[in-house]
């Protein structure tokens, strides 16, 4: 991923490899069930991992083949890969400790190289200098420790002989290639992922180039391998979910979506370099609260060094994100975005009669905000403090003194007579003539 590759994405996203573009045409795959993408929307909060032979150059993971590293040097880094202080119980541990639910590993990127020992191509781990299987260390070490793990798989492949576009950026058409062929080995690795290494929390595919037409062959096999998985929208086919990148998806509770963001503070994917700093926590926590109040998942991305390490600065921001969520993670997980939808200034969450307010900017002490519809019976400042709620039939008023409002996030809890289950999505503008002070 991506910089370069957000261009493609944004054409995915909106265009005609999209769900959105195909809107008006039934699915040509079996849908999943829907107790499996409630359990995988509980999750709220997960890991992606970009890494490889890549992390070398401390450049970005496939694009840079060819761009900044010659291809043939860039092909023949995997025999000077070797991360001899790769620990996947450590990894694990890391995300364990920053509250992730799941971990989503690049086991082929779009350079083609694969972070498993697969028997449909040399071009692996265990023909690098390591000769170690990453996916299975971690697959075990995510059972070990209780995390789901899930394989991000490139649609499109700029080594492999057989595919019709090549590096730099994909931008290069092959003399000669074969896309049937291409496409029998892309659906035999995946059957090896789920086969050899499941069961997995879902099939990530990324950048179908030339494959729209051919991504419902790849669901429908997923789906016969493993009936409870997830698939993303990025099969040429559309798929169980959208994946906006680098921005936080919009309010959704029809169509689940999970956004992917990097801690890298220059956005980096893969490894950028001891120099490549990374986001602050207040930008990291505002990224997991507004995507559980637009209804979605958010995917934080590391990107270990080439020894095999997720680097300290990466390491310790994710886990101050878990300490704050050891105390106001029944605001996360299991919730469902709204019934207000997100502004820049708050988010909601419920779960059956809660509602969790998120509110993230003060203007003075006073938020007023529409009616739910549903009496109010309880409330609390659940980051500390005191908070005094007013309803009528004209809106709530919601008022926490100064001292009690966060930096980052006051979250404020609201108890129903009533579950918020039905309660229509409600855009949090205060009511005209209200006089006072708001946090929209």
């Amino acid at each position: 991923m991506m910089r370069g590759r957000f261009i493609t994405a944004a054409l995915l996203m909106a265009g005609m490899f999209s769900p959105r573009g195909m809107a008006a045409e039934k699915p040509k795959w079996p849908a999943a069930k829907p107790e499996a993408i409630e359990v995988w929307k509980d999750m709220r909060f997960g890991m992606f991992i970009h890494w490889g032979p890549v992390s070398l150059t401390n450049r970005e993971i496939g694009w840079s083949r060819g761009r900044g590293t010659p291809i043939e040097e860039y092909d023949n880094l995997y025999k000077k890969f070797n991360p001899v202080k790769f620990n996947a119980d450590q990894w694990v541990s890391i995300a364990k400790a920053a509250g992730m639910k799941y971990i989503v590993l690049t086991t082929k990127h779009h350079d083609g190289f694969c972070l498993w020992d697969t028997k449909l191509t040399d071009y692996n781990i265990m023909n690098t200098p390591f000769k170690r299987d990453v996916v299975k260390e971690l697959v075990d070490a995510c059972k070990k420790q209780g995390i789901k793990f899930g394989a991000y798989y490139s649609v499109c492949d700029w080594h492999h002989s057989d595919f019709p576009l090549t590096s730099p950026g994909g931008k290069v058409k092959r003399e000669k290639s074969d896309i049937d062929a291409y496409n029998r080995y892309l659906l035999g690795q995946i059957r090896e992922l789920i086969t050899n290494y499941g069961p997995l929390a879902t099939i990530w595919n990324d950048i179908p180039q030339m494959f729209q037409g051919r991504g419902a062959a790849t669901i429908k096999m997923v789906r016969e391998l493993q009936p409870d998985i997830t698939i993303n929208n990025r099969t040429g086919d559309g798929g169980d979910y959208n994946t906006p990148e680098q921005t936080i998806g919009k309010f959704n509770n029809t169509q689940p979506w999970e956004s992917c963001m990097t801690i890298s503070a220059h956005n980096h994917w893969a490894w950028g370099g001891s120099n490549d700093g990374v986001k602050d926590l207040a930008t990291c926590l505002k990224f997991l609260i507004s995507a559980s109040g637009g209804d979605g998942n958010m995917l934080l991305n590391v990107g270990p060094t080439p020894e095999g390490e997720i680097a300290p600065e990466q390491a310790n921001r994710i886990k101050e994100i878990g300490d704050w969520l050891a105390k106001y993670g029944e605001s996360i997980y299991a919730t469902r975005g709204g019934p207000y939808t997100p502004t820049e200034a708050i988010s909601c969450t419920y779960k059956g009669n809660v509602v969790y307010l998120h509110v993230m900017q003060w203007k003075g002490e006073k938020l007023v905000l529409p009616n739910l519809g549903k009496k109010i019976v309880k409330s609390e400042l659940l980051t500390g403090g005191t908070v005094d709620v007013k309803q009528d039939e004209n809106g709530i008023s919601i008022t926490v003194a100064k001292a009690d409002q966060q930096p980052i996030d006051t979250i404020i809890k609201l108890e129903l007579e009533g579950s918020a289950d039905h309660i229509a999505p409600i855009a949090p503008i205060a009511p005209s003539g209200s006089g006072s002070s708001n946090a929209l």
